[in-house]
């Protein structure tokens, strides 16, 4: 699905792969990336992408979790919180992705927060460029 309008573009560069570099272009927020024990590397200080990827989709989340609930005229909680977690492992041709979203909305009803959930899930960017791709889960807790 392309978007009629580009409304904002994000833009980092990164070096020597996995085990390197990434900021913006003017060099500003700069970040360290690690490879992770569990794929073979030294682990410790940084991030991977894996982590930026559920850092990214667990925030749009939240922002589409609110829209739902501003359209439904449903005031969500201040302490609501979205977890991503994703997985990476073999796939025939080379490496895929799992997500699952943990979605906490205290003092929601269940149903409501269900119809909410839903909702977010089919307007988050992170969701329709996923859909077809990724196995995505969403847990309501």
């Amino acid at each position: 699905m392309t978007p009629e309008k580009i409304l904002y573009t994000a833009e980092m560069t990164s070096t020597a792969g996995r085990q390197g570099t990434s900021s913006r272009p003017d060099g500003s927020f700069p970040l360290a990336l690690t490879i992770p024990k569990e794929l073979g590397g030294p682990g410790g200080e940084g991030t991977n992408p894996e982590e930026l990827f559920a850092a990214g989709y667990s925030a749009c989340f939240i922002g589409a979790l609110k829209l739902v609930g501003r359209q439904k005229k449903v005031s969500l909680p201040d302490d609501l919180k979205v977890t991503a977690k994703v997985g990476m492992g073999p796939v025939p041709t080379g490496y895929g992705l799992t997500v699952e979203l943990i979605i906490h909305l205290p003092g929601v009803e269940s149903a409501l927060a269900q119809e909410i959930v839903e909702g977010a899930h089919q307007r988050c960017p992170y969701s329709n460029a996923t859909r077809g791709n990724i196995d995505v889960t969403l847990t309501l807790v």
